[in-house]
Formats: C-alpha cells, structure tokens, sequence
C-alpha cells in the first residue's frame, strides 16, 4: 500500500511540474524569463549526470563542468569549423562525452572517495587549460561564435526562444524519464549498494569497476548533451565554460534539491536560479544576500528540499500504521464492533 502511494504521490507530482512547465511560456509575456527558464533546464539536464554518479553511485565527480564544456565545444567545433549541421554535431557530443567518460573513467575510478574527488578536480582542470590553450583546435581565450542552432521542422523555427523552450523541455523531460528508469531497474540498485558499501557490493558478487565505470559514462553523457544544447540556444561559448565554478554551482542545486533523488536536481536548480535572479538588481553585493539564503536552505533542509519532504512522509506514514493495524486487529476480533458503534451512536 505504502508504495503505491509513493508512486501515485511521485506521479502526480511529475504530471504537475510538466503541466507548470508547459503552460509557462503561455502565461509570462517576458521573454527573457523563458529564456532563463529554457537555461535552467539545460543545467538540470546537466545535474541529473551528476546525480547519477554522485547521487546513486556514491563516486563525486569534480569534472563534471569540464564534460559539459567537451559537449558544448564539440558542437561548437563542428557546426563553425567544418560546417556540421547542428543535430549530427549534437549526436557527436554525445558520443565524444561517452568515450572521454569511459577513458577517465577507467583510470579515475581506481581511486576511492576523497582520492578520487581530487583526481576528478585535476581532470577538469586540465581539460580547462585545453580548452584555452589549445587555439588551433578551441579558438582559445577568443572563444567560438556563430554556432549553429538546432534546425527546425516546418514552421518551427528552434532560433525563436518559445521554440526552443519546449525543445530542452523535451530534453529534460526524456532525463527525468531515463533517471528514473535507472532508479527502479536493478542497475540503480547495484549503484546503491556501491554507493553504501564498495565491500558490501563486490560481497553481493557485483564488479564495481563495471558499474562505476558505467555510471561514469551515463552521466558524462548526460553532462555533455546539456552542453551542446548550451551551444545551441547561447550560440557563443569560452574557455569559462569549463571553469569548475561550474560544477561547484551544480553540487549546490543538488544539494538544495535533494541528493539521490528524482526530482531534487530539477527543483534544486530551478531555486537556485530564480533566487539569484531575484537577488540580480544588487549587482556586487548579490552574493552578500544569496550566500546566506542558500547556507539557510542547506542548515533547515540537509537532506534537500526533496529528501526533507519524502522523509517527512515517511515519518508520518510510520506512525499511522501502528494506528491502523490496531484498528484492523480490533475490526477482525470483533465483527460487529462497527454496527454496535453505530447502534450507540443512533440511541
């Protein structure tokens, strides 16, 4: 019973979130609130790589910025570079995201918690220092314009920004679909075992290296498709873009959001953008009042705005089933408990 109110819960929250996110461009006449919307969904994409590896498996991955930036410059590269449309140069980032995962998987991931978290941090580094030294191939500190955009169909045209909107929503929304198959299938187990106890999985009989390396490569994937939409809808891109700010900010919208979660990356970086969009008219002294908020949110909500909430729920839901299962015990020792109740209560 408890699960299929978790997953009648779980599913109605979805539908909402989807329908909000549907109707929102039709109800805001501000273009640049769509388009910010249509960003944060790129990095949610983005985040829920990371949650995968992270949140499931166990393993923080600090490279995880630098596999965004691979995807975005692998569309940039090929789309002004050598004339690539924009959806084969899209499904090469893809692929060029899976095999830089796998090889720095492969060497990484022989390393264990905070080992492994360093030499994550040097990788990323080292692919932003490609990024802005290698000029002959990245462009270098100039950086790449005139990206190509994604091609549209008929009258859709993905250059106009309700278009695209609704093109990274799909996007997201076949993420959030892919997560949560991972989730509930036996291979989001196995990251779970591994990310409770490397002894107590290879003890299960399950080859960690494998999965490890496995979970790596889906959420390099994940990291490097949201860097190609990034290229595609912003158009120009820097060597900034691998900056490993940018996978610090991921860590905090899932964080905020809830670590391990389904839906915790999503709303995670949604609060987190629209928070510091709120706090944007204080220029330099934004972070003087974001940092606060965001050290607020993460002392009254440790677990994420999600896992709060679903830890909640099943308090509560724990303490209503000893209530219930006396009241059953009483119904089946007493059959006529009910009419006599009813007969007391008519006199």
């Amino acid at each position: 019973m408890n699960r299929a109110i978790d997953f009648l819960l779980g599913s109605t929250m979805r539908w909402l979130l989807l329908a909000l996110a549907v109707i929102f461009p039709l109800v805001t006449d501000n273009e640049y609130h769509i388009y910010v919307m249509a960003l944060a969904f790129i990095w949610a994409i983005a985040v829920y790589g990371m949650n995968i590896i992270t949140g499931y498996c166990g393993q923080l991955n600090l490279a995880h910025g630098g596999f965004f930036a691979i995807g975005a410059y692998v569309v940039a590269i090929l789309t002004v570079d050598h004339g690539w449309p924009f959806w084969p140069a899209f499904l090469a980032a893809g692929l060029f995201g899976a095999v830089f995962g796998f090889v720095v998987g492969i060497v990484s991931l022989r390393l264990k918690e905070h080992y492994f978290a360093i030499f994550t941090l040097c990788v990323g580094y080292i692919i932003y220092l490609m990024i802005d030294k290698w000029e002959a191939l990245t462009h270098g500190s100039l950086g790449i314009i005139n990206i190509a955009p994604p091609e549209g169909f008929g009258l859709v045209d993905f250059t106009q920004t309700i278009p695209f909107y609704y093109l990274v929503l799909a996007f997201l929304a076949l993420a959030i679909w892919l997560t949560r198959r991972i989730s509930e299938s036996l291979l989001g187990r196995t990251f779970r075992a591994i990310r409770i106890s490397d002894d107590l999985a290879q003890s299960l009989g399950i080859n960690l290296m494998r999965n490890k390396v496995l979970a790596f490569v889906i959420s390099t994937v994940y990291a490097a498709a949201a860097g190609g939409l990034y290229a595609g809808v912003v158009r120009f891109i820097g060597p900034e873009e691998a900056n490993f700010i940018h996978t610090f900010d991921m860590i905090a919208y899932l964080l905020v959001g809830g670590i391990g979660t389904l839906m915790g990356p999503l709303l995670g970086t949604l609060v987190i953008t629209w928070l510091t969009q709120a706090v944007q008219s204080l220029e330099e002294y934004r972070m003087i009042v974001f940092g606060p908020m965001l050290v607020l949110l993460v002392i009254f909500f440790p677990r994420g705005i999600v896992g709060t909430f679903l830890g909640w729920r099943g308090r509560r839901m724990a303490r209503q089933a000893p209530r219930k299962t006396r009241e059953s015990r009483v119904e089946q020792s007493d059959p006529h408990g009910a009419d006599s109740k009813e007969a007391r209560n008519n006199a």
